[in-house]
């Protein structure tokens, strides 16, 4: 449990290294195709040979002024995705992963595990989580909203152990929290848009959060040198945050990492915006997400857009 940072170098050395074998994960630009026709039939096979080289040779002309936007989707692809070549390699790699291993898997898990008991690890898994929201809320200078994260714990804890949720029938209502969330609530720049091996989307604020984030879990702690237990659970955990978006991926038209992106970046300024009291436009995918969660009783119940950029493969370093 004391080598997470290993952990993080291996899977970016995996996203940059692993071959994939998905070639429609990849959607090249019409510029990309106009620059191929000047391409020698040579340069071609190297390229189709030794696309993530190609890609990292592309990041040379990007700029550090590049890398301190704040990021969000309605901007120019240059400015919000400046490391987009290299993004869309990891992207394929994470791609292959999820159609086959984590997609399957999660299917599984939602058709033979009940949905009360789903529900009820999902809120469980919650509660666990009030602490650190907590500990954020008063980061952020907001002690009322710290103080009603308390009494969900605490009530929750009394009362069921956290497997459900009587708080929000007391009016105690949950929001979610992280670093990254926290960072951007003081006006830290997101930086650019950064897709990682297995975690998915994310940006360099974010990416900085859930490091820290990932110290903050009780898990890591409770099951100190209990790595097998620990990682069982963080697998189970991927698995379910997986399986809560299996219903709206049939959304996501076109060029599917694009739209990842411009989800991801939107409901994120959102949230943040939310948290400042700032008025934001509604997202754009609010409706289809509302509409396709679990029945899961209100007392069990989770919100699948908590779970959105659980990519997926949000399986948190240790």
């Amino acid at each position: 449990m004391h080598h997470f940072h290993y952990v993080w170098a291996g899977l970016l050395s995996l996203g940059l290294i692993s071959p994939v074998y998905a070639n429609d994960s990849i959607d090249t630009s019409e510029s990309s195709a106009t620059d191929n026709l000047k391409t020698s039939p040579a340069e071609k096979i190297q390229t189709a040979q030794h696309p993530r080289l190609e890609a990292l040779k592309e990041l040379k002309n990007v700029k550090a002024k590049d890398l301190k936007v704040n990021a969000n989707a309605s901007q120019p692809e240059i400015q919000k995705d400046p490391l987009q070549p290299l993004n869309r390699q990891i992207f394929a790699f994470n791609d292959v992963l999820d159609r086959h291993v984590a997609r399957p898997l999660a299917i599984q898990y939602k058709e033979k595990v009940p949905t009360d008991v789903r529900g009820s690890y999902r809120q469980f898994r919650k509660n666990l989580g009030e602490p650190w929201n907590l500990v954020n809320q008063l980061i952020q200078g907001r002690p009322l909203r710290a103080a009603e994260s308390l009494g969900r714990f605490t009530i929750n804890t009394i009362t069921t152990l956290g497997f459900a949720d009587p708080a929000r029938r007391l009016g105690l209502s949950a929001e979610e929290e992280n670093f990254g969330t926290t960072l951007g609530y003081y006006g830290v720049p997101s930086g650019a848009y950064l897709v990682l091996p297995l975690f998915g989307p994310s940006t360099f604020r974010d990416g900085l959060g859930t490091l820290v984030d990932s110290q903050a879990r009780p898990q890591k702690y409770i099951l100190d040198d209990h790595d097998r237990i620990y990682w069982a659970d963080q697998a189970l955990r991927g698995i379910d945050a997986r399986s809560q978006i299996l219903d709206i991926e049939n959304v996501l038209q076109g060029d599917k990492y694009a739209a990842i992106r411009d989800i991801y970046l939107q409901r994120k300024n959102f949230a943040i915006a939310e948290k400042k009291g700032l008025e934001s436009e509604s997202m754009f995918i609010e409706d289809e997400l509302d509409s396709t969660e679990d029945d899961v009783p209100e007392d069990n119940s989770d919100s699948t857009a908590d779970e959105m950029h659980t990519n997926d493969a949000d399986t948190p370093t240790k």
